[in-house]
Protein backbone atom coordinates (compact mmCIF):
# COMPACT_ATOMS: atom_id res chain seq x y z
CA UNK A 1 0.00 0.00 0.00
CA UNK A 2 2.79 2.01 -1.04
CA UNK A 3 -0.05 4.91 -2.33
CA UNK A 4 -2.36 4.59 0.94
CA UNK A 5 -1.26 8.19 2.20
CA UNK A 6 -3.98 10.72 3.88
CA UNK A 7 -5.94 11.24 6.80
CA UNK A 8 -8.75 8.61 8.51
CA UNK A 9 -11.22 10.21 10.54
CA UNK A 10 -12.41 7.77 13.20
CA UNK A 11 -15.03 7.77 15.98
CA UNK A 12 -13.04 6.27 19.19
CA UNK A 13 -15.82 4.33 21.41
CA UNK A 14 -15.33 4.73 25.14
CA UNK A 15 -13.35 1.93 27.23
CA UNK A 16 -10.28 2.81 24.87
CA UNK A 17 -7.12 4.56 23.95
CA UNK A 18 -5.98 6.39 20.87
CA UNK A 19 -3.49 4.27 20.73
CA UNK A 20 -5.52 1.06 20.88
CA UNK A 21 -7.36 2.41 18.02
CA UNK A 22 -3.72 2.92 15.67
CA UNK A 23 -3.27 -0.86 16.52
CA UNK A 24 -6.51 -1.36 15.54
CA UNK A 25 -6.10 0.37 12.09
CA UNK A 26 -2.55 -0.80 11.52
CA UNK A 27 -3.77 -4.89 11.52
CA UNK A 28 -6.81 -3.81 9.23
CA UNK A 29 -4.94 -1.91 7.13
CA UNK A 30 -2.08 -3.61 6.82
CA UNK A 31 -0.06 -0.79 7.29
CA UNK A 32 2.73 0.54 10.33
CA UNK A 33 3.09 4.29 9.69
CA UNK A 34 -0.22 5.40 11.56
CA UNK A 35 0.13 8.10 13.86
CA UNK A 36 -2.83 10.43 15.70
CA UNK A 37 -3.23 13.99 16.10
CA UNK A 38 -5.05 14.79 18.86
CA UNK A 39 -5.23 12.71 21.83
CA UNK A 40 -8.66 11.23 22.98
CA UNK A 41 -8.82 10.28 26.82
CA UNK A 42 -9.93 6.78 27.36
CA UNK A 43 -13.48 7.32 28.50
CA UNK A 44 -14.08 10.16 25.79
CA UNK A 45 -15.71 9.01 22.54
CA UNK A 46 -15.73 11.02 19.19
CA UNK A 47 -13.58 12.74 16.25
CA UNK A 48 -9.50 11.35 16.26
CA UNK A 49 -7.42 11.65 13.14
CA UNK A 50 -5.37 8.93 11.79
CA UNK A 51 -2.11 9.63 9.86
CA UNK A 52 -1.19 7.39 7.55
CA UNK A 53 1.65 6.96 5.35
CA UNK A 54 3.07 10.09 4.35
CA UNK A 55 0.46 12.17 6.26
CA UNK A 56 2.52 11.50 9.41
CA UNK A 57 4.89 14.22 8.36
CA UNK A 58 2.13 17.22 8.49
CA UNK A 59 1.33 16.30 12.49
CA UNK A 60 2.76 19.40 13.90
CA UNK A 61 0.48 21.15 11.89
CA UNK A 62 -2.23 20.00 12.68
CA UNK A 63 -1.64 20.05 16.57
CA UNK A 64 -2.50 23.76 17.22
CA UNK A 65 -6.14 22.71 15.54
CA UNK A 66 -9.57 24.41 17.05
CA UNK A 67 -12.08 21.81 18.49
CA UNK A 68 -15.59 21.36 19.76
CA UNK A 69 -17.32 18.88 22.32
CA UNK A 70 -20.47 18.36 24.00
CA UNK A 71 -19.89 17.69 27.56
CA UNK A 72 -22.40 16.33 30.64
CA UNK A 73 -21.41 17.32 34.25
CA UNK A 74 -22.45 16.62 37.49
CA UNK A 75 -22.82 18.69 40.40
CA UNK A 76 -21.90 18.54 43.85
CA UNK A 77 -18.94 16.15 43.47
CA UNK A 78 -15.47 17.12 42.52
CA UNK A 79 -12.92 13.83 42.01
CA UNK A 80 -9.24 13.46 41.61
CA UNK A 81 -9.38 13.56 37.70
CA UNK A 82 -12.19 15.87 37.32
CA UNK A 83 -14.19 13.60 36.15
CA UNK A 84 -16.84 10.97 37.53
CA UNK A 85 -13.89 8.54 36.92
CA UNK A 86 -11.49 8.99 39.31
CA UNK A 87 -11.22 9.04 42.89
CA UNK A 88 -14.24 11.51 45.02
CA UNK A 89 -12.31 13.86 46.87
CA UNK A 90 -15.02 16.47 48.07
CA UNK A 91 -18.77 16.56 48.14
CA UNK A 92 -21.21 19.34 48.72
CA UNK A 93 -24.57 20.39 48.67
CA UNK A 94 -26.05 21.13 45.13
CA UNK A 95 -27.30 24.95 44.52
CA UNK A 96 -29.00 24.97 41.18
CA UNK A 97 -27.96 26.70 38.45
CA UNK A 98 -30.95 29.00 37.15
CA UNK A 99 -29.59 30.19 34.12
CA UNK A 100 -27.15 27.91 32.41
CA UNK A 101 -26.34 29.88 29.52
CA UNK A 102 -25.70 33.16 31.25
CA UNK A 103 -22.97 31.25 33.05
CA UNK A 104 -21.73 29.29 29.89
CA UNK A 105 -21.81 33.15 28.55
CA UNK A 106 -19.26 34.69 30.84
CA UNK A 107 -16.76 31.84 29.99
CA UNK A 108 -16.21 32.97 26.33
CA UNK A 109 -12.89 35.02 25.30
CA UNK A 110 -9.54 34.43 25.52
CA UNK A 111 -8.43 33.22 28.88
CA UNK A 112 -5.77 31.40 31.97
CA UNK A 113 -6.63 27.73 32.39
CA UNK A 114 -5.32 25.75 35.58
CA UNK A 115 -4.96 21.91 34.06
CA UNK A 116 -5.89 18.89 35.44
CA UNK A 117 -3.48 17.02 37.78
CA UNK A 118 -3.99 14.42 35.69
CA UNK A 119 -2.58 15.18 32.37
CA UNK A 120 0.30 15.05 30.24
CA UNK A 121 1.73 18.74 30.49
CA UNK A 122 5.30 18.79 31.74
CA UNK A 123 6.80 20.32 34.93
CA UNK A 124 10.61 19.91 35.00
CA UNK A 125 10.48 17.24 32.19
CA UNK A 126 7.86 14.85 33.69
CA UNK A 127 4.28 14.44 33.29
CA UNK A 128 1.87 15.92 35.50
CA UNK A 129 -0.08 12.56 35.87
CA UNK A 130 3.45 10.95 36.85
CA UNK A 131 3.45 13.43 39.73
CA UNK A 132 -0.41 12.37 40.19
CA UNK A 133 0.55 9.07 40.59
CA UNK A 134 3.42 9.07 43.33
CA UNK A 135 0.79 11.73 45.01
CA UNK A 136 3.32 14.43 44.71
CA UNK A 137 1.75 18.36 44.16
CA UNK A 138 3.58 20.55 41.77
CA UNK A 139 2.67 23.67 40.76
CA UNK A 140 0.89 23.10 37.57
CA UNK A 141 1.78 26.21 34.85
CA UNK A 142 -1.97 28.23 33.96
CA UNK A 143 -2.20 27.78 30.02
CA UNK A 144 -3.64 30.28 27.63
CA UNK A 145 -6.57 28.68 25.93
CA UNK A 146 -9.58 30.26 24.13
CA UNK A 147 -13.05 29.35 24.46
CA UNK A 148 -15.07 30.34 21.10
CA UNK A 149 -18.46 29.20 22.05
CA UNK A 150 -20.53 28.00 24.33
CA UNK A 151 -24.20 26.53 24.25
CA UNK A 152 -26.33 25.58 26.88
CA UNK A 153 -27.97 21.70 25.53
CA UNK A 154 -29.97 20.92 29.03
CA UNK A 155 -29.68 21.40 32.64
CA UNK A 156 -26.07 19.52 32.60
CA UNK A 157 -25.13 19.41 28.86
CA UNK A 158 -23.00 21.99 27.04
CA UNK A 159 -21.57 22.12 23.70
CA UNK A 160 -17.86 23.89 23.62
CA UNK A 161 -16.08 25.13 20.66
CA UNK A 162 -12.42 26.07 21.86
CA UNK A 163 -8.68 26.27 20.69
CA UNK A 164 -6.20 23.29 20.99
CA UNK A 165 -4.57 22.41 24.16
CA UNK A 166 -8.13 23.25 26.58
CA UNK A 167 -9.42 20.87 29.49
CA UNK A 168 -13.26 20.78 28.95
CA UNK A 169 -12.98 19.11 32.45
CA UNK A 170 -11.47 22.18 33.74
CA UNK A 171 -13.54 24.47 32.23
CA UNK A 172 -16.46 22.33 33.96
CA UNK A 173 -14.78 22.29 37.62
CA UNK A 174 -14.36 26.03 36.95
CA UNK A 175 -18.17 26.53 35.82
CA UNK A 176 -19.76 24.65 38.81
CA UNK A 177 -17.30 26.73 41.19
CA UNK A 178 -18.65 30.37 39.87
CA UNK A 179 -21.88 28.69 40.01
CA UNK A 180 -21.02 28.73 43.79
CA UNK A 181 -20.85 24.82 43.30
CA UNK A 182 -18.23 22.24 42.84
CA UNK A 183 -18.89 19.41 40.22
CA UNK A 184 -17.08 17.28 37.65
CA UNK A 185 -17.35 16.32 34.31
CA UNK A 186 -19.16 12.93 33.81
CA UNK A 187 -19.29 12.53 29.69
CA UNK A 188 -17.15 14.42 26.39
CA UNK A 189 -17.43 13.78 22.59
CA UNK A 190 -15.58 15.17 20.67
CA UNK A 191 -17.37 16.59 17.58
CA UNK A 192 -14.88 18.50 15.17
CA UNK A 193 -11.63 18.63 14.88
CA UNK A 194 -10.82 21.50 12.67
CA UNK A 195 -12.91 21.38 9.56
CA UNK A 196 -13.57 17.75 10.31
CA UNK A 197 -16.61 16.45 12.23
CA UNK A 198 -18.55 13.09 13.83
CA UNK A 199 -20.00 13.14 10.11
CA UNK A 200 -16.57 12.54 8.52
CA UNK A 201 -15.69 9.57 10.82
CA UNK A 202 -15.67 5.63 10.29
CA UNK A 203 -16.43 3.33 13.46
CA UNK A 204 -14.26 0.81 14.18
CA UNK A 205 -16.16 -1.90 12.49
CA UNK A 206 -16.56 -0.05 9.16
CA UNK A 207 -13.16 0.41 8.55
CA UNK A 208 -11.87 -2.04 5.72
CA UNK A 209 -8.74 -1.81 3.59
CA UNK A 210 -10.60 -2.29 -0.03
CA UNK A 211 -13.07 0.26 0.72
CA UNK A 212 -11.62 3.22 3.28
CA UNK A 213 -11.68 6.76 1.51
CA UNK A 214 -8.66 8.78 3.08
CA UNK A 215 -8.93 12.75 3.33
CA UNK A 216 -5.83 13.89 1.24
CA UNK A 217 -2.77 15.56 2.63
CA UNK A 218 -3.95 18.78 0.52
CA UNK A 219 -7.60 18.93 2.00
CA UNK A 220 -6.08 18.65 5.63
CA UNK A 221 -3.93 21.42 5.30
CA UNK A 222 -6.27 23.30 2.97
CA UNK A 223 -6.79 26.63 5.91
CA UNK A 224 -2.75 27.26 4.81
CA UNK A 225 -1.89 29.58 1.95
CA UNK A 226 -1.28 28.10 -1.07
CA UNK A 227 0.88 28.77 -4.05
CA UNK A 228 -0.33 26.84 -7.29
CA UNK A 229 3.76 25.97 -9.12
CA UNK A 230 4.28 25.96 -12.96
CA UNK A 231 7.77 23.99 -11.82
CA UNK A 232 7.17 21.11 -9.04
CA UNK A 233 10.74 19.94 -9.49
CA UNK A 234 12.13 22.58 -7.72
CA UNK A 235 10.24 22.12 -4.88
CA UNK A 236 10.58 18.35 -4.87
CA UNK A 237 13.88 19.21 -4.66
CA UNK A 238 13.55 21.35 -1.89
CA UNK A 239 15.27 24.45 -3.84
CA UNK A 240 14.96 27.67 -2.38
CA UNK A 241 11.93 29.84 -4.29
CA UNK A 242 11.29 33.29 -4.71
CA UNK A 243 7.61 34.44 -3.87
CA UNK A 244 5.71 37.43 -4.07
CA UNK A 245 3.17 37.17 -0.71
CA UNK A 246 2.98 38.45 2.55
CA UNK A 247 2.32 35.17 4.01
CA UNK A 248 5.27 33.35 6.21
CA UNK A 249 4.58 30.18 5.65
CA UNK A 250 3.07 28.74 2.15
CA UNK A 251 1.54 25.33 0.84
CA UNK A 252 3.27 24.58 -2.46
CA UNK A 253 0.54 22.62 -4.56
CA UNK A 254 0.24 21.11 -8.02
CA UNK A 255 -2.96 20.27 -9.54
CA UNK A 256 -4.17 19.66 -5.99
CA UNK A 257 -1.78 17.76 -4.85
CA UNK A 258 0.32 18.76 -1.65
CA UNK A 259 4.56 18.92 -2.39
CA UNK A 260 5.60 20.76 0.62
CA UNK A 261 5.48 23.43 2.83
CA UNK A 262 7.62 26.33 2.39
CA UNK A 263 8.47 29.21 4.99
CA UNK A 264 10.23 32.37 4.47
CA UNK A 265 13.71 32.69 5.18
CA UNK A 266 14.25 36.34 4.57
CA UNK A 267 12.58 39.41 2.05
CA UNK A 268 10.87 36.90 -0.47
CA UNK A 269 12.88 33.85 -0.12
CA UNK A 270 11.08 30.66 0.74
CA UNK A 271 13.03 27.49 1.65
CA UNK A 272 11.65 23.83 1.66
CA UNK A 273 10.77 23.96 5.63
CA UNK A 274 8.56 20.25 5.36
CA UNK A 275 8.43 18.05 2.15
CA UNK A 276 5.69 15.98 1.32
CA UNK A 277 7.02 13.55 -0.95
Amino acid sequence: MESFNGLLLVNKPQNMTSFDVVAIMRKKLHIKKIGHSGTLDPMAEGVLLLLIGKATKILPYLENTDKEYIATFELGKQTDTEDIWGKVTEEKEVHEIFDLQSLCNSFIGKQKQLPPMVSSIKVKGKKLYEYAREQIEVERPLRDIEIYDIEALDKNKIRVSCSSGTYIRSLIRDMAIQSGNIGCMSSLIRTRVGKFTLKDCYDLDEVDADTVQLHSIYEALSYLPMIEVENEFDVLNGKKIRLDTKEERVLMVKNKEALAIYRRHHQNVFGCERGLW
